[in-house]
């Protein structure tokens, strides 16, 4: 298909997998940013969290605006380096949003994983913009989606961790058009 590369640029930055999915597979409940809000230490905290980032029904619409999308899955090792390759996967999936930009997707939109990784400490707090306004992204928890649901239905499996020490499976969601 025409997002076979797009989907070995991912594998090629850190992905272990990608698939072209339907965004309709993608599911948005009210709850999942409650997890957010009770549970989250960056709720209120980061411009791309809870609240600043759009509710599920907004979300919801959003995704109806798609025909494609993207579903990365990245495996993480407990290693030491588990951290840094993480965030150079999560640069490389804010590069490809660009590059599919470029390359006339200009609908393409990417959902990363976790909190925003690009300050150490947000401005937000300080009441200042963001320092990478262009680069920002929310992760789809913040979004109202449930990430969990979203992957089984797209045939990847996913469990809660236990502890540190498990492999952890995180996915980013590359919406194209």
């Amino acid at each position: 298909s025409d997002l076979d590369k797009y989907c070995s640029f991912g594998k090629e930055h850190g992905a272990t997998d990608a698939k072209v999915i339907d965004p309709g597979t993608v599911v948005t409940a009210a709850w999942v940013k409650w997890k957010c809000r009770y549970g989250c230490p960056d709720y209120g905290v980061r411009y791309t969290c809870p609240p600043e980032s759009p509710s599920y029904l907004e979300t919801r619409a959003i995704l109806d605006c798609y025909k494609r999308a993207i579903l990365f899955h990245q495996e993480q090792q407990a290693t030491p380096e588990r951290g840094k390759s993480g965030r150079e996967f999560l640069n490389a999936m804010i590069e490809l949003e660009f590059e599919l930009f470029r390359d006339g997707y200009y609908k393409a939109l990417v959902f990363l994983a976790g909190p925003c990784h690009l300050c150490k400490e947000c401005n937000k707090p300080k009441g200042l913009p963001c320092n990478f306004g262009l680069k920002a992204r929310p992760c789809m928890e913040s979004c109202g989606i449930d990430v969990f649901q979203t992957v089984r239905n797209n045939g990847y499996s996913i469990q809660t961790l236990r502890n540190k020490g498990e492999i952890r499976n995180i996915y980013c969601l590359m919406l194209v058009d």
